[in-house]
């Protein structure tokens, strides 16, 4: 394990949670089942592409080796197998996901790969994928979400961790990477004396102030005390309980054909009415 350095700029957070506890006692009495990826460095030792949670845990369980796989590769093909290797996991912070996107599209933007593939968010083969088509394939989601995590990026430190803390949502979010770091410095302010979040209109509210260079403490005390446009109070319900009218229809009918049934009854009822007032 003394051989074994991280990946430089790893995006992934090594927790120690009930998932690492979990994984130190089956070390303890298994040992690592699966071995580590490494490449070797230039100043000794090897730097690990995959497995920093099990080389953690092993440290944890006081073992002095793991089993490792070693592979010459280049930076960018080690960030990709890195990125791969940890975007499968169940639990994965925003700013993880993040940086993580955003490291493994540079890497093939540098690689100009040319590779066929399909996509299964478009449906139809790519002979030259777009680089941000490629990642949003790999991990299984959409171009829109990958772009949307990637520009998370622009997010000052304060405001990334209430991503992650889940106190600010990420739709919102993302309009608010569009704010300068004063301004999101400024929004922090108002959020932590006033308790509040931004909705999304509110966020995108923002990004047009600051787009237009006018988003000053008092415009965003402005944006954020305007009050929502007033919703169309619902039309009323009338709620019967089937129960109280089915003995009055024959068996196996359905709500729908008894409602069918009580309005033609009642259009009768007004039209007997009228005839019966005059």
């Amino acid at each position: 394990l003394t051989e074994l350095h991280p990946f430089r700029n790893h995006p992934f957070q090594v927790r120690d949670d009930d998932e690492m506890d979990k994984m130190v006692d089956s070390i303890k009495e298994y040992g690592v089942m699966t071995p580590a990826i490494v490449r070797p460095r230039k100043d000794g030792g090897y730097e690990i592409v995959a497995g920093h949670r099990r080389c953690h845990a092993s440290q944890r369980a006081g073992v002095e080796t793991m089993p490792c796989i070693v592979r010459d590769m280049d930076d960018d093909t080690a960030i990709i197998l890195m990125v791969d290797s940890n975007c499968q996991r169940e639990h994965i912070l925003p700013s993880e996901k993040a940086k993580a996107y955003e490291m493994k599209l540079e890497a093939i933007k540098r690689q100009g790969q040319r590779t066929d593939l399909t996509s299964g968010q478009l449906g139809q083969k790519l002979s030259r994928p777009i680089s941000v088509e490629q990642v949003a394939d790999d991990a299984g989601t959409s171009i829109k979400q990958v772009q949307r995590f990637i520009r998370l990026n622009k997010l000052t430190p304060e405001l990334m961790k209430m991503v992650d803390d889940g106190k600010l949502k990420t739709t919102p979010a993302v309009e608010l990477s569009y704010l300068t770091p004063e301004e999101q410095e400024d929004f922090l302010s108002y959020m932590e004396s006033e308790g509040c979040t931004p909705s999304l209109s509110q966020a995108q509210k923002l990004k047009e102030a600051s787009k237009e260079s006018v988003l000053t403490p008092e415009k965003i005390q402005h944006i954020m005390a305007a009050k929502p446009p007033s919703v169309k109070p619902r039309d009323p319900q009338l709620m019967i309980p089937v129960a109280k009218v089915e003995r009055y229809f024959p068996k196996g009918f359905t709500s729908d054909q008894m409602q069918q049934v009580i309005v033609k009854l009642l259009e009768n009822y007004a039209r007997a009415h009228q005839h019966g007032s005059r």
